[in-house]
């Protein structure tokens, strides 16, 4: 790359900020939502009528956990899009959740996707996310709520205790994960709406008469953090996927001068259990959008017809300790490029078409890529791709950024990855034609 050493570290920095800052999918969107409008978006409402200005930049969420951001330009270029995911797998509370156990007061959780359950032992837990409240003057309100300290732990189970803990400890999601979260009186017990009226006065909500519903989750506070003796790892919780929607929404925001076509940027919610839902990839939002956006039915076939979106999520890269879990000519290494996800099957969307773009844009960009295929013999994941590919009708490409622990409180990419995704995505969004 001809860029400075010094370009990449300020990204990269940029980025372990809004890791540090995202618990949840909610703080994620607003955290984007702020970048987006220090840029010249302007929020847009569903429930109103759109009046969109010629260049014009726009934003829309949907349950402050989903986000399309867009430019209004020529759509008879086609729409140059990227697409990620806000949520990943953790802990989520449940709706009566005290338990009281021994004198502990723990909290019933539930595991949300396809969480890697060991990893979450041992480690100092917060708790974040949304609740909703009755104010005083009687209305429902809502707020995020983030209580940045460690309020939590999961102890494992002495080694004394199961002396076959290290050949075959299974976890049970019911039983064996709970949090503790404080100890109390021999005959106390908690509310933890009541606590969490307490967290809200704490954070500058004083207008609660009541807290209602919610939806926290519990995170890791070992925060983003850049490590290895290099420089050359990225590590934190929830890489898969904020990871991509950071390095999307910069490369949208850096092309704003140099793109005629219009850019598209999707984050969904709900990547992790299946998409299905009014938030999800396999929900209606992003092609409602489009269609106010195009105007007419017959424009946006017009539109599609010369669009193309890149579904950026995480890939699998090659575990030195576990190499034959890999397919022997696909080995995808940490800060060696994007990995081009291809599967017969279709549970990546990509093509013998799309590959080839990003790999021209790649090489305009100076750019490394790789290619991942899981073993025949292994299941295959999917994204967002097939599922927007199936929504639109549109050209498709999943890609994603070489991880270790998919799926752990703490995941693993390279930093090299993270900075050269962007210059890659900054060229696609200013082509004029794809």
């Amino acid at each position: 790359m001809s860029q400075t050493p010094s370009l990449q570290q300020n990204f990269n920095q940029n980025l372990v900020e809004f890791l540090r800052e995202s618990p949840t999918p909610y703080h994620a969107v607003k955290n984007m939502v702020a970048k987006l409008e220090q840029h010249g978006f302007v929020q847009l409402n569903e429930s109103q009528a759109w009046q969109l200005k010629d260049n014009g930049r726009y934003y829309v969420t949907r349950n402050d956990s989903s986000i399309v951001a867009f430019t209004n330009g020529n759509h008879q270029q086609g729409f140059r899009m990227v697409g990620g995911h806000t949520d990943f797998p953790c802990l989520k509370v449940k709706p009566q959740p005290e338990l009281h156990k021994h004198q502990y007061l723990q909290l019933a959780v539930e595991v949300y996707g396809g969480a890697l359950l060991n990893p979450w032992f041992d480690r100092d837990l917060s708790i974040a996310g949304r609740v909703f409240y009755i104010d005083t003057a009687g209305e429902l309100k809502s707020s995020l709520i983030n209580y940045r300290k460690a309020v939590a732990y999961i102890p494992s189970l002495a080694i004394h205790l199961d002396r076959e803990a290290n050949k075959k400890r299974s976890v049970n999601p019911q039983t064996d994960i709970p949090p503790i979260l404080c100890q109390l009186g021999k005959d106390e017990k908690a509310d933890f709406r009541a606590l969490l009226k307490e967290q809200l006065a704490e954070e500058g909500v004083t207008d609660v008469t009541e807290v209602l519903e919610y939806d926290l989750s519990f995170y890791d506070t070992q925060g983003a953090a850049i490590i290895g003796l290099k420089d050359e790892f990225i590590v934190s919780q929830s890489l898969d996927n904020l990871l991509s929607c950071y390095v999307g929404m910069t490369a949208m925001i850096e092309a704003l001068d140099n793109s005629s076509a219009p850019m598209v940027l999707v984050c969904n919610d709900h990547e992790e259990c299946g998409s299905q839902s009014a938030t999800g990839a396999q929900g209606p939002m992003l092609k409602t959008i489009l269609h106010r956006v195009a105007g007419s039915t017959e424009a946006l076939a017009q539109a599609i017809a010369r669009s193309m979106i890149i579904s950026a999520d995480n890939a699998h890269g090659v575990h030195p300790n576990y190499a034959d879990r890999h397919e022997g000519n696909h080995q995808p290494l940490l800060n060696k490029g994007a990995v081009l996800k291809i599967n017969a099957n279709q549970r990546y969307a990509s093509n013998d078409e799309t590959c080839a773009l990003f790999g021209l844009l790649c090489r305009e960009a100076g750019a490394d890529y790789q290619y991942f295929v899981t073993r025949t013999d292994l299941a295959c994941g999917s994204t967002i791709g097939p599922l927007t590919a199936g929504e639109l009708g549109i050209r498709t490409l999943d890609i994603g950024l070489p991880t270790f622990g998919m799926h752990s409180i703490r995941e693993t990419a390279g930093t090299r990855d993270a900075f050269q995704l962007n210059q890659v995505l900054q060229r696609f969004f200013a082509k004029d034609q794809i």
